[in-house]
């Protein structure tokens, strides 16, 4: 199967680290990628990597098997969508006008948006609870709400690869799942994942495959079930881990 995002010996350039391991691996569709890694080990700027915003120290990313730094932004743009966890306000927006930015990577130049891209973002914003939002300014929105809307302007760019850094970021227990749900039938038509989190229990449910980076440049990545052991973790997280099992999927608390 051709893989949506490979990398080939990549080497990601954080400030500060001299070494680090090669990495080379492939997201293929479908796929739900966890990047597991205490605060500084470079998850973020492995996303931004990915995503051809960053340039790495060495190594190569490759965007449908071809040279991510061969592909025109806009083109980079319809296949992949990026959430950050940290955004700025641009001009004064509103929800669905914030919504509609997904749709710009596919419109001609001095085009409108059409009557089928603002049903694509109202429908991105019915799926992340915020159809109630469309005239509100985005100033005026709560974290939670915020973090949705970016969410939902992804979707509205209907990605074949999102990479997302802490997409539960803001949220409370019912957006965290509503939006892991969400994320998860994304996988089930065919369009790859590639998540930064903090939370193992996140990465023990959702996710078929982990990555795991070390502070020293260090990873290793594979099925989850062989990356999520304690052994692995505890020597990630310096942290001592209980694990129990509830229906099937492991839970990590630490001691």
């Amino acid at each position: 199967m051709m893989s949506v995002l490979e990398t080939r010996e990549l080497i990601i350039d954080v400030p500060g680290r001299v070494a680090g391991r090669a990495l080379s691996l492939r997201i293929e569709p479908g796929q739900r990628w966890g990047i597991l890694g205490p605060n500084g080990a470079g998850k973020t700027t492995l996303l931004h990597t990915l995503a051809g915003l960053r340039a790495p120290r060495s190594g190569q990313v490759l965007l449908d098997g071809e040279p991510l730094s061969q592909w025109r932004r806009r083109q980079v743009a319809q296949r992949l969508a990026v959430v950050f966890q940290e955004r700025q306000d641009g001009f004064p927006a509103t929800v669905l006008e914030t919504a509609l930015i997904g749709r710009h990577p596919f419109l001609p130049p001095w085009r409108m948006e059409t009557a089928a891209d603002l049903e694509r973002a109202r429908d991105a914003l019915r799926q992340l609870d915020l159809s109630h939002l469309e005239p509100r300014l985005v100033s005026t929105l709560s974290g939670g709400e915020r973090q949705r809307l970016a969410l939902a302007t992804a979707l509205a760019q209907q990605p074949a690869l999102w990479l997302a850094d802490e997409p539960t970021n803001h949220l409370d227990l019912h957006h965290q799942v509503a939006v892991m749900r969400l994320l998860e039938r994304q996988s089930q038509q065919g369009v790859g994942l590639c998540l930064c989190l903090h939370d193992l229990n996140l990465a023990a449910r959702w996710c078929d495959r982990v990555l795991l980076l070390y502070p020293d440049g260090e990873l290793c990545h594979g099925p989850a079930d062989a990356m999520l052991i304690p052994e692995a973790l505890e020597k990630l997280y310096r942290q001592r881990l209980m694990v129990t099992e509830i229906n099937g999927t492991r839970l990590f608390l630490p001691e």
